[in-house]
């Protein structure tokens, strides 16, 4: 009977934790989807509160043309419409995750799509912390690719 009560106190543990986790894979999920969306809309209120800009952030983006951009944190933060996107939509796909407590590192897929139609690929890497219980981007590396 002990044995029984032990295994099935395990077996809970462990499916609430999975819960959490998987919980906690959802709401950095939408997260990435506002902050893409908040960009290609201009609304730079929306696209704030997806950051913390922290003292290590960093943001990195690789081009087509072979070419490497350091952009700064701040840019990511309180940006003039101008500065945004244009308009359109992205589609995130193949997430991969590694959530540590209050950190945690997000791979996928997105394509992104202008408001006139192109389409531009890209494989991305988020860092995220957990900040007053909400999960805020701190870094990102962006590498655009064409498909064959």
């Amino acid at each position: 009977m002990k044995q029984k009560l032990t295994l099935c106190l395990l077996i809970a543990i462990s499916l609430a934790g999975y819960s959490q986790k998987t919980d906690e894979a959802e709401s950095i999920k939408k997260l990435l989807e506002k902050e893409s969306a908040t960009w290609r809309a201009q609304d730079s209120k929306g696209h704030t509160e997806c950051w913390h800009i922290q003292p290590y952030s960093r943001i990195l983006v690789s081009t087509l043309e072979g070419k490497t951009y350091d952009v700064p944190p701040a840019a990511m933060i309180d940006s003039k419409p101008e500065a945004m996107g244009n308009g359109g939509f992205a589609v995130q796909t193949n997430y991969k995750m590694s959530i540590k407590g209050d950190t945690a590192w997000v791979s996928h897929d997105e394509e992104s799509t202008s408001k006139e139609g192109k389409k531009t690929l890209s494989y991305e890497i988020r860092m995220l912390e957990k900040i007053n219980n909400q999960w805020k981007l701190v870094g990102q590396s962006i590498h655009i690719y064409k498909s064959e």
